[in-house]
C-alpha cells in the first residue's frame, strides 16, 4: 500500500511538473524568440530585456530560411512568440504567419523604416557588402566592385548563399542586379552578368549565410557577398578581412522583428518589439555593436563607415522588389540549375 501511494504521489507530481513546463503563457514571464541575428546583438538585447522586465527568454537560433520554415510548419500550433529575422521583401507574402502590431516606438524610427504594413517592425539595418580576405588578395583595395567578381582568378573562390532561403543572399543578388543593370534589375544586361557570376562560383553555393562570411574569414574563399555586421565584427577581433561597399552601390535593408500569429505570450512579445525599438537599445547597439540602428538621431560608433560615404542605389524600390521577388528568385534558380547541368 505504501508503494502504491508513493507511485500515485509520483504520478501526480509528474503531471503537475509537465503542466508547468508546457505552459509557456501561464505565468506571464516567458517568451520564445526565433532569431537569426548575430550573437553579439542577441547578447546585447536579450539579457537586458530579461533583467528589466523579469521575462525569461528562450532563444532558438538558426538561419533565416530555416526559421521561417519552422514558423510555417507550426502555424497550427505555434511554439514561438517572436521571429527576429529577415526583412519585408522576404516576408511580404507571409503576413498570415504574423500578428498585427505597431509599436508606440514606431513613430521615432526613420521615416523610411517605419512599420507601414502593420506586421513588420524594422529595427536594425545590415547593408550589403563584400567581405574580402586581405591575406589572400595581398592587401586592401584589391576588390572594389561587382565587376571584379567576374575575374577568372576568383573562380571557385567566391562565397555566396542561397537567395531563395537567405535574406542576405537575396539582398546581395538585388544589389548585383541593380549594379549590372544600371538601375534596371530585369534588364538583359543584369541577368547576363548574374549568369557569368554563377559560372564563376563554380558550383559552390553555401548552405547558410553564416558560412559565407566564415568561409572568407577562415581563408577558404577570397571574397563573399554578405552583410556588414559580421564583417566589422571580424575586423574588430583582428581578423585579416576588410569590409567593402561596392563602388556601384549597396542596398540598405531594414531587418525586421515580428510577432508570430497565435503566440502564447502575446503581451510579452509586444514588450520585446517595443524594447528593440527603444532609445536605450538603439543607442547601445549604435555605440557598442556593428549594426546600424534605425531610430532617428542615433549616433554610430567611429569604427563604422560613415553613412555619407556609402553609395546607395537611388533607383532601389522596396515595393517593386516585393512585387517581383518570385520572378527574380525563379530566374536565378533557372540560371543556377542550367549551370549545374
Amino acid at each position: 500500500m505504501k508503494a502504491l501511494k508513493m507511485m500515485a504521489l509520483f504520478t501526480v507530481i509528474s503531471f503537475l511538473l509537465l503542466g508547468c513546463s508546457n505552459n509557456s503563457s501561464g505565468n506571464g514571464e516567458e517568451l520564445v524568440v526565433y532569431t537569426a541575428r548575430s550573437e553579439s546583438l542577441n547578447e546585447l538585447v536579450i539579457p537586458s530585456f530579461e533583467n528589466e522586465t523579469g521575462i525569461k527568454v528562450k532563444t532558438v537560433t538558426a538561419g533565416t530560411g530555416e526559421l521561417v520554415t519552422r514558423v510555417e510548419s507550426e502555424r497550427n500550433n505555434p511554439q514561438g512568440d517572436i521571429l527576429w529575422a529577415a526583412d519585408v521583401t522576404m516576408l511580404h507574402d507571409k503576413t498570415d504567419l504574423f500578428a498585427e502590431y505597431v509599436s508606440p516606438e514606431d513613430e521615432n524610427m526613420m521615416e523610411e523604416f517605419r512599420n507601414e504594413t502593420g506586421y513588420f517592425s524594422p529595427a536594425f539595418a545590415d547593408p550589403t557588402v563584400f567581405i574580402v580576405n586581405t591575406d589572400l588578395t595581398g592587401g586592401e583595395g584589391q576588390i572594389t566592385s561587382f565587376e571584379d567578381l567576374l575575374d577568372p582568378e576568383l573562380k571557385g573562390k567566391i562565397a555566396f548563399g542561397d537567395p531563395v532561403n537567405s535574406s542576405s543572399a537575396f539582398q546581395s543578388l538585388m544589389a548585383m542586379l541593380y549594379a549590372a543593370g544600371d538601375g534596371d534589375p530585369l534588364s538583359d544586361e543584369a541577368w547576363d552578368f548574374v549568369e557569368k557570376f554563377i559560372a564563376n562560383l563554380d558550383g559552390k553555393i553555401q548552405g547558410s549565410s553564416g558560412q559565407v562570411h566564415k568561409g572568407v574569414a577562415d581563408g577558404e574563399y577570397v571574397v563573399g557577398l554578405t552583410w556588414e555586421d559580421p564583417v566589422v565584427h571580424y575586423i574588430r577581433n583582428g581578423e585579416s578581412v576588410e569590409v567593402v561597399f561596392p563602388v556601384e552601390g549597396a542596398i540598405f535593408p531594414g531587418q525586421a522583428v515580428q510577432i508570430i500569429e497565435g503566440a502564447g505570450n502575446m503581451e510579452n512579445a509586444q514588450k520585446f518589439v517595443d524594447y528593440l525599438l527603444s532609445e536605450e537599445i538603439q543607442t547601445q547597439a549604435g555605440q557598442e555593436l556593428t549594426v546600424r540602428p534605425l531610430r532617428e538621431d542615433i549616433e554610430l560608433a567611429d569604427y563604422m563607415v560613415p553613412q555619407d560615404e556609402i553609395n546607395l542605389f537611388e533607383e532601389y524600390d522596396e515595393m517593386w522588389v516585393i512585387e517581383n521577388t518570385d520572378e527574380i528568385t525563379a530566374r536565378y534558380v533557372d540560371l543556377l540549375e542550367k549551370s549545374l547541368d
